[in-house]
Parts: structure tokens; sequence; C-alpha cells
């Protein structure tokens, strides 16, 4: 048995987690954190519950992930998303623990046309995914034991995310414009969560130290993304593709960032669905309330 410690389980992937753990692990202790429980920015305090709580596995779901407000806010984001899972990693390696660290598709650029491997350079465009990398970088750097999962587009029916808004904007509006330039992956919270399960269970001294790619299958645009959102609501409205120079930004989005899986998939050997396929499943259970 391993006493686990989830950070940031207020999110769309911590709730995400507890229904996976709810249905899956009867096995280990689980201790689901948000900042009024344990401030990760706040080493002493991260220490404190790693020893009163015998901690042996952290999975770090707190982020600071508004791109465009990070822009204005860069001393909070640094601290959220950098010097956050910096402290878990040290205590990780004072405590012989071990961190699974949910990192983001915004560390790179966006100037491929081909998915992102693990090994491909890392060029951030903006606030968000600088803090991220240097979370990346701290976590690599600080000796700990460690996963790194680089994830994309996540949304569940928890918080605020793409698939959310567009189901409320669809059901409001007769017409709506949704860039079709940017590209990548829809990833459902709760199939990250399961894999990060998965991950926890098998415990692997080979899987260890290690940077994973973990969205669903399959390439989009927001476009395609909000069309399909609209026909799995029952919803009518009139989308259409527009450029993102329509919506002025602070920051540059990738406009590719599909992520390659292959070694995730050999790792852990898991088969991914695809993201139409995901979204569907999620409108097909209950426990969301669609």
């Amino acid at each position: 048995m391993y006493n686990i410690l989830i950070t940031g389980s207020n999110g769309q992937l911590g709730n995400e987690f507890r229904l996976v753990v709810d249905e899956k692990d009867k096995i280990n202790n689980y201790f689901f954190t948000d900042v009024a429980d344990l401030d990760i920015t706040n080493k002493n305090d991260v220490s404190n519950f790693f020893v009163t709580n015998s901690i042996d596995i952290v999975v770090n779901c707190a982020a600071y992930t508004n791109v465009d407000k990070a822009e204005d806010d860069k001393e909070k984001a640094d601290l959220i998303n950098h010097i956050g899972p910096k402290n878990l990693a040290e205590v990780c390696r004072e405590r012989n623990g071990y961190l699974i660290h949910i990192s983001t598709d915004y560390v790179f650029d966006g100037t491929k046309n081909t998915p992102y491997t693990e090994t491909d350079e890392t060029k951030p465009l903006g606030v968000y995914g600088e803090t991220k990398l240097r979370g990346e970088n701290a976590i690599i750097n600080s000796g700990c034991e460690y996963v790194i999962i680089r994830t994309s587009w996540l949304y569940s029916s928890f918080g605020k995310n793409f698939l959310k808004t567009m189901q409320k904007l669809t059901a409001e509006k007769e017409n709506l414009k949704v860039v079709f330039d940017q590209v990548g992956t829809p990833t459902y919270a709760g199939d990250l969560a399961d894999v990060i399960h998965k991950i926890i269970m098998k415990n692997d001294r080979d899987i260890k130290n290690q940077i994973y790619h973990f969205s669903n299958e399959g390439v989009c645009s927001w476009y395609d993304f909000a069309v399909a959102i609209n026909e799995a609501s029952g919803h009518n409205c009139n989308i259409k593709p527009c450029h993102s120079s329509e919506f002025p930004s602070k920051v540059t989005r990738p406009s590719y960032s599909v992520l390659d899986k292959s070694k995730i998939k050999n790792m852990l050997g898991v088969e991914i669905l695809n993201w139409r396929s995901s979204m569907l499943k999620l409108y097909n259970t209950d426990k969301c309330g669609f």
C-alpha cells in the first residue's frame, strides 16, 4: 500500500482522478488536496505534509493554466508552474518519494507538421509554456524519481474548459466563429487519469525518470472540436471557421501541437481512444449531467 498525495485535486484532472480511484483502487491510501489544504509553493508546508502523512507518491495536478492572464501575472504563474513542482521534487528526493507531474504541449512552438515526440526541441511561445518548462527542468534536475506527462487540450465535466464553454455558447447563440488554424488533439481528463493510475499501479523502475506524451488519438482544429460538441449536444448553432487573428491575444498559441503517443503506448501497453470516441463516451455517462 502507498500513501499518495494528489495536489490540485479540485481541478479537472484531480476530480476525474477521484472517480478512477473510487472505481479501481481499494489498495492505496489517497490524500486529495488543493491550495487551501496544501500550498505547494511553500516548501516547508510540503515537507511537513510528507512527514505527517508518510507520503510515498505525489501526483501533481496543480497548475496555473490561464494562458492569456499568465502574460501579466508572471510571478504567480512561475510560482505554481515552476517553484511548486520544484518543491515537490526536492522533498520527494529528500524523503525517497516519487513524483508524477503533468505538463503541456505548450512547451513547443507549434512549427512542426508531424506529431511532437518527447525528444523534440522545446521552445515555448509564452509565459505559460515557459513556466511549465521550468517546472519540468526543475524536476529533472532535482534528482528525485519522476514521471512527466505532457498533455493537450484537456476537457472534462469539471471546471472551465473548451467543451463546457462550447456547450453553453452553442445552446445560446445561432452563429459562432471558432478558429481553424490551431491544430491539436482534445484529451478527456478521465482517460489521462486512468493512465496515471496505471503508472502508479505498475510502479516499474523502467517507467521512471522519463517524459511521456499523452492525449487522445487523432487530429483536429478548435473549429472541428466545436462542431463535434455542437452535434453531440444536439444543438443547431451555425459554426463558422475563422483565423486566430480575428481573436487578438497577448500570446501566440502553437498552431500545431499534436503529440506522438508511441512511447507511452509501448511502455504501458495501452490503447488510446480517438478524441471523438472519447468525447462521446463522456456524453454517454450519467456522472456529468450532460
